[in-house]
């Protein structure tokens, strides 16, 4: 998938369907912004919510910003700074794209005259918390047939976000001295909301949040940081997840989980530098490319970063444990995943897929995939994306729900009807896939882009389980509660002794289940499991349980009845790295 953007059809589709007028002019508490009507929804562009954090205010929390007689102006590529990707990250002809000034939110609200003040939905991209931004998600299809309000993002990426170091910390005082500064820039973000949406007709008593994979990792860290306490009153985590490290860890990197990179590697690859204050001027100086620079050469997941147990932000017993004791009193979640979350990636692994030439491939410069070994290919999944429904989904919703939350609700994600084409079968190979449920629920395809018309069937926005979506979302940001779907089926509550769940899926398979298998049973089947052999069996093992979630990987390998090896695993996966790109 790729977020292409054309400037010049977007530009006429500007010209002849958009307009700004007086009565779309609003003062904030940052400046005073016009608002673009498309389409009987409204558009508040490029809003600043905190000051930049450049120069001396890199590596510290946030700063409020008040300039409300400043005149916001639409900015290009205001993102945060991240490597240039075709999926879900921003566009770029370098090695890195985007700016450190990179503070700024969007508002989406229905060009109505209501007396009535409208919920408000607060969206935190995902990205891995490495790349993504605010501009390629369009949600004026739910804010439109819903009559809500949808405020989207930008937040610190990457090293900006999440820095573990004493040169940092051991220099800095107070709240400055987290790790966590991307999601004091979203607490940040949630404060200016709750201080400013009355004026876009939004009800500051009535915020939901909601995120996708980062962004959903990003939703459960709300529900425990003491500073999100009171900002939002309501949850929605979509493929999210609940890792979270030690200080020491990202410092020093942690051989036996993940492959982190430890900032003390990256800082000695700038610097030979002994004393701390001389170390803490280096990083300071240092452009915020040659920062990223730093980390070339290195295993693509070093650059994942850490969310930090600090003590500041998250707690130091860590983010899913903390989810037993989180700082908001009873307020309604809801956690789901996908049937087929790792299909993204795995759909371009050469491992599993084959790109041929085909002449119509040719036409739309892309290759044709064929998948080499689809029982392998199907077995990978089914036990990866288990897991996640296990470790992102069941694991926190139980532990909210022994902390005594009543309102909790779980899905699963199965809608996959899409194109059957020349060069891919993409029902196949995409399938139910992490974060292709975002454009059911937003109402369009921009996500993909230019190719949306190749992956999505046209009418799929009107189709029964985008106008369902788009209905349970907005329930229960209005309600609490996501109610019912346009034929009658309730979304029951979940709870740990039901595990009651929803399949969001076309209507003769949308219906309440409650299967959730647990580790021991997936083990069971791996271990019996004839569509994978042996070395695929323990490569499996190992990525159920280092990718999603804290590592776990010992337990499993205790109970595994197969002889596997972790670095031989890795080894594996290193070997095997190679991927289409398209």
């Amino acid at each position: 998938m790729n977020l292409f953007k054309n400037p010049v059809s977007y530009f006429y589709f500007f010209c002849f369907f958009s307009f700004a007028s007086e009565d779309t002019s609003i003062q904030t508490s940052s400046g005073i912004v016009d608002g673009v009507v498309i389409k009987k929804v409204i558009t508040w562009h490029d809003i600043p919510y905190a000051k930049p954090p450049v120069g001396d205010l890199r590596w510290h929390a946030p700063r409020d910003i008040a300039q409300p007689h400043f005149k916001i102006l639409d900015q290009e590529d205001n993102f945060c700074v991240q490597r240039p990707s075709n999926l879900g990250g921003a566009d770029g002809d370098g090695d890195f794209t985007g700016t450190e000034d990179c503070l700024y939110l969007d508002i989406r609200a229905p060009h109505i005259k209501s007396d009535k003040k409208l919920p408000v939905m607060f969206w935190i991209h995902g990205g891995g918390n490495t790349s993504g931004l605010k501009d390629i998600y369009d949600f004026s299809g739910l804010v439109q047939s819903q009559n809500v309000i949808v405020v989207s993002i930008n937040y610190r990426l990457g090293p900006f976000g999440w820095f573990s170091h004493p040169a940092i910390q051991d220099h800095n005082s107070g709240i400055d001295k987290t790790s966590n500064f991307g999601t004091l820039d979203i607490i940040k973000a949630l404060e200016w909301v709750n201080l400013n949406i009355e004026k876009f007709g939004g009800d500051k008593d009535n915020i939901t949040i909601f995120g996708e994979s980062a962004g959903g990792h990003n939703v459960f860290s709300l529900l425990v940081a003491p500073q999100a306490k009171g900002l939002f009153h309501k949850a929605i985590s979509q493929s999210g997840y609940t890792t979270s490290n030690t200080y020491k860890t990202g410092y020093l990197g942690d051989s036996s989980s993940v492959e982190y990179i430890s900032t003390s590697k990256i800082v000695g690859k700038l610097s030979a530098l002994k004393d701390s204050k001389n170390i803490r001027s280096k990083l300071f100086n240092t452009g915020a490319y040659d920062i990223y620079k730093q980390y070339d050469g290195e295993d693509v997941l070093s650059e994942i970063p850490l969310l930090t147990n600090d003590g500041i932000v998250i707690p130091k017993i860590g983010l899913a444990e903390a989810l037993k004791n989180p700082v908001n009193k009873d307020i309604p979640v809801i956690a789901g995943s996908n049937r087929d979350e790792v299909k993204l990636w795995i759909g371009t692994a050469l491992y599993f897929v084959q790109p041929e030439y085909s002449f119509f491939g040719s036409i739309l410069g892309v290759p044709r995939i064929k998948i080499v070994n689809e029982d392998a290919f199907e077995a990978f999944n089914y036990y990866r994306s288990s897991a996640w429904q296990l470790r992102g989904v069941k694991e926190p919703l139980d532990n909210l729900a022994g902390y005594g939350y009543k309102n909790l609700y779980a899905y699963r994600y199965d809608w996959d009807d899409h194109r059957r084409w020349p060069v891919a079968n993409f029902k196949k190979i995409i399938g139910a896939a992490h974060a292709t449920e975002i454009p059911l629920l937003a109402g369009n395809n921009k996500l993909v882009g230019d190719y949306g018309f190749l992956i999505y069937p046209r009418g799929f926005s009107k189709s029964y389980t985008s106008k369902n979506m788009m209905n349970f979302w907005a329930n229960f940001a209005k309600y609490g509660a996501p109610g019912e779907s346009t034929n009658g089926i309730v979304w029951n509550k979940y709870s740990k002794s039901s595990n009651k769940f929803i399949i969001l899926d076309k209507k003769k398979n949308l219906q309440i289940k409650n299967e959730i298998k647990s580790f021991d049973e997936l083990l069971s089947e791996l271990s019996l499991d004839n569509r994978v052999n042996a070395e695929e069996k323990c490569v499996i093992l190992y990525q159920i349980g280092s990718l999603i979630g804290n590592d776990i990987y010992g337990d499993l390998e205790s109970k595994f009845n197969h002889k596997c090896s972790k670095e031989s695993s890795k080894d594996f996966l290193r070997k095997n790295a190679s991927y289409v790109s398209y």
